[in-house]
């Protein structure tokens, strides 16, 4: 009998069974997009955490401590960093100032804060949406297919397509219940593979007699270093690199709902607690999951990293718990997809159909344009999916730069400081995602210094200068 598949056959039943009860729930598309801000403070920390790292967490991290050792624990520590800060300088003024405004998507909200009759902002807010989370949206489809393929043997475009159908069908019938109440299942999957899994490794590492630190001399190469030996301007480079991460969670539309989402604005203190807790062993298990890897099989051992984690599982683990976290790499994929199909839909409904367009329809006629849009949304990203070769990492690394960069120092500024003015905020947008298409598109700027870095201090300082030069010309 294989209890691994059972196992996964249980999970997808379980997630599309929230999708069929919360159905019924959504009766406007606020309630579809934003739950009608009714969230508790459990739901909305562990939905945050499990749609903010994806399957880039438990694959593409992973695969990439395997490939370049302890130079990824820059990158670990960003995240964290990143993490802590916007739950403590961003979330209650978030939550509290949508609310003013009644915006249930950031772009309304910038809009909204400046002159709600302004298209200027959601056009080109929308645009970066649907450009950058279209491309993270198909590294999730992408990990669907690994992981299947590793799992079952089925393979990558068929695994592709069985993830995106069941993410597109509980999210088009639940909206964002059926997506907050599933990432709270799949945030415990993840946090429970993210801690068992690395003890299990190292416990198998001690069994053959030796240490972690002792198996990573012996693998070879640089993996010992946290700068791949690299020195100079090019360790700084890469420390600045990995800490970089960072910024992007200020600028993530599919996170900051969250945080808009909840109930009562106090209850955030709580939220934060859970989300921390959840957070630091995360990343510490991601990382240990990789040098487990590189212990046990050293260097070459995968032409694909990335297969690392569902291979560890099937190798160390009984098949019926490997089952459970192989659904936990699902769940990763799934809890962020949804998530982002979901900002995606609401961005072209209700911030250009609704807003831009100003096309005044029954609830009804909009909540069934969202679930059109989240059906279009989802098969475009299923198409790039399956006709590109780049790694999880890399495709959400660019994603994450983009979208970092045009929202969030555009959001810092409006929430922290009263000069920020809205020709700011929108030089600042289309700054922040046009330097990163352009800097990660030449080799060696982004070899020089990260995009992330980059295209993050280009989108604030320019924000700042226009504000100011804005302010002068109106004295």
């Amino acid at each position: 009998m294989n209890y691994t598949l059972i196992g996964f056959i249980l999970y997808l039943l379980v997630v599309l069974l929230v999708g069929f009860i919360t159905y019924k729930k959504n009766k406007s598309h606020k309630d579809f997009f934003l739950a009608g801000r009714k969230l508790n403070p459990w739901v909305v920390a562990f939905s945050e955490r499990a749609s903010g790292e994806s399957a880039w967490l438990l694959l593409g991290l992973p695969g990439a401590a395997y490939a370049a050792g302890f130079l990824e624990i820059w990158t670990a520590l960003g995240c964290v960093l990143g993490i802590i800060f916007y739950w403590f300088v961003i979330a209650k003024d978030l939550r509290r100032e949508s609310e003013i405004f009644d915006a249930i998507t950031l772009p309304n909200f910038f809009a909204e804060k400046f002159d709600k009759k302004d298209k200027s902002i959601r056009v080109t807010a929308m645009l970066i949406i649907v450009i950058f989370f279209t491309i993270y949206l198909a590294a999730q489809f992408n990990a669907a297919g690994k992981i299947l393929n590793v799992t079952f043997g089925i393979s990558n475009q068929t695994g592709i397509l069985i993830g995106t159908v069941v993410i597109i069908f509980y999210t088009m019938m639940g909206g964002f219940f059926a997506v907050a109440w599933t990432d709270l299942v799949q945030g415990i999957i993840m946090i429970g593979t993210l801690i068992v899994l690395p003890i299990v490794g190292l416990i198998e590492i001690g069994n053959t007699g030796t240490s972690l630190t002792a198996a990573i001399d012996t693998a070879g190469g640089n993996v010992g270093s946290l700068t791949g030996e690299a020195t100079g301007w090019a360790a700084v480079a890469v420390v600045v690199g990995g800490l970089s991460w960072g910024f992007g969670y200020m600028g993530m539309p599919h996170l900051l709902t969250r945080f808009m989402s909840i109930k009562d604005s106090n209850k955030l203190k709580l939220g934060r607690r859970i989300a921390f807790s959840w957070a630091i062993p995360a990343f510490t298990g991601a990382i240990l999951i990789g040098l487990v890897g590189l212990s046990l099989y050293g260097t070459g051992f995968f032409t694909d990293p990335e297969m690392l984690m569902p291979y560890l599982a099937n190798t160390l683990l009984p098949s019926w718990l490997a089952g459970i976290f192989i659904s936990g790499a699902i769940a990763a994929m799934m809890s962020t997809a949804d998530s982002q199909l979901l900002v995606i839909s609401s961005s072209v409904i209700e911030d250009f159909y609704h807003k831009t367009l100003g096309k005044e329809v029954t609830e009804k006629t909009l909540l069934n344009l969202s679930r059109i849009i989240t059906i279009i949304i989802g098969i475009i990203g299923l198409t790039l999916a399956m006709t590109t070769e780049k790694l999880i990492y890399s495709l959400v690394s660019y994603a994450w730069a983009g979208l970092g960069s045009s929202f969030g120092p555009a959001l810092l500024l409006i929430l922290k400081w009263k000069g920020t003015k809205k020709r700011g905020v929108l030089a600042g947008m289309i700054v922040g995602a046009l330097s990163t298409i352009i800097w990660i598109n030449i080799e060696v700027l982004d070899k020089f210094l990260s995009v992330r870095f980059v295209s993050f201090v280009l989108a604030l300082l320019t924000i700042i200068f226009v504000s100011l030069f804005a302010n002068n010309k109106k004295k």
